[in-house]
């Protein structure tokens, strides 16, 4: 199936990424270093208006990273203590801690089997007179079901905020991920489609005020120096990584394709193979890939031959966030959520990179379809 010789693919390559913008990387340090503006410099404000406008968004805060962007969402709305915030189980485990970071109580529910992403059929079961907001989750780079998110948050006078971690780019019926409801929580942990070479976040929002007000929450509280109007926080995005995001911004749209690209070649391959579950991208969806997740029966035992072939695997996520210790405390034993507990022992992530050729996403498949005819 494959031509030339493949010696490893790993899971991801940052290395591969930067390596076309290198100059352009080095010569944000360089400026940083000599200007020594670190904290909420002027590359910060930039690269806001520049992803408000790639999110077509009024409104967007860097923030130090993707768990306290949700959490200062959170907090801008004061939902605290004796409110209820509802999400999915399927989540990485940040969506989940920040809303009891606020001292509000996650309430969880299962996901649609196709999309992996929020129910909106298991939604309004979930609603109590204590709920305040729901924060859907775009998970693997695809958007979830937002419509009857947004419809059922409407009628109960709830907020419907937007974790997309994940989704960079993403389109939801033609309209981009972040702006479809009350608020985006956006990481940009160096793996993340749009990536920093360390720590970051940004917050998404529709109004003058919200933004405002996190601005102070992430600074101390303050509108001005030394001058705190509310108490705060110290979740500021730094001037460095500012200056690297706003370089690989202008390339996101390039990276996203690239992935497009490779994961509907990923799906041609698999399209026919017994024993694995593709995924779907959904009619409503224009996704971007942040990972390719796949399901098995063995997942174990395909991921053990894959390392021994030097491919790089990873699983999102392994024990569902309601099965984590932490979180006993919320009541929910194993069978609450089938779905999610049943997917969770299936899953595992192929490689997947924009910088990835036709030959390597061949090679993986050749390898599992190897595996799996065993």
């Amino acid at each position: 199936m494959t031509t030339g010789v493949i010696s490893q693919i790993p899971f991801v390559d940052l290395a591969a990424q930067h390596a076309p913008i290198a100059a352009e990387l080095e010569a944000i340090f360089r400026a940083s270093i000599t200007k020594t503006d670190f904290i909420l410099g002027k590359s910060v404000s930039q690269f806001e208006e520049a992803f408000a406008t790639y999110c077509d968004a009024p409104y967007a805060i860097g923030i130090d990273n993707g768990t306290a962007a949700l959490e200062m969402l959170l907090r801008a709305y004061d939902i605290g203590p004796g409110d209820e915030v509802i999400t999915v189980a399927n989540t990485f485990i940040a969506t989940v801690l920040a809303i009891s970071s606020v001292g509000a109580t996650p309430v969880l529910v299962d996901i649609d089997p196709v999309s992996y992403n929020m129910d909106p059929a298991k939604l309004e079961a979930a609603i109590t007179e204590r709920t305040r907001g729901i924060v859907a989750v775009h998970l693997y780079g695809q958007p979830a079901d937002m419509d009857p998110i947004l419809e059922i948050g409407r009628k109960h006078n709830l907020l419907v905020m937007e974790d997309a971690a994940q989704a960079h780019g993403a389109y939801y019926k033609g309209k981009r991920c972040g702006a479809l409801g009350d608020g985006a929580a956006f990481s940009f942990y160096p793996a993340k489609n749009l990536g920093a070479c360390g720590d970051g976040g940004a917050l998404v929002v529709p109004t003058a005020e919200l933004a405002e007000r996190i601005k102070m929450l992430r600074n101390y509280g303050q509108r001005e120096k030394y001058h705190h109007v509310t108490l705060g926080f110290n979740h500021r995005l730094d001037t460095l990584q500012a200056g690297i995001l706003s370089v690989k911004l202008r390339h996101l749209d390039g990276w996203n394709a690239a992935r497009a690209h490779h994961a509907h070649h990923y799906n041609r391959l698999l399209a026919d193979m017994p024993g694995i579950v593709a995924p779907t991208e959904m009619d409503y969806a224009q996704a971007v890939w942040h990972l390719y997740v796949v399901r098995v029966a063995d997942r174990d035992g395909l991921r053990a031959y894959l390392q021994e072939q030097h491919i790089g695997t990873g699983i999102h996520y392994p024990i569902p966030c309601h099965l984590q210790e932490a979180y006993t405390y919320l009541g929910y034993p194993r069978g609450s959520f089938p779905v999610t507990e049943a997917y969770a022992d299936q899953i595992v992530s192929l490689p997947m990179y924009a910088e990835m050729t036709d030959d390597m996403v061949e090679y993986v498949v050749e390898h599992v379809h190897r595996f799996i005819s065993q």
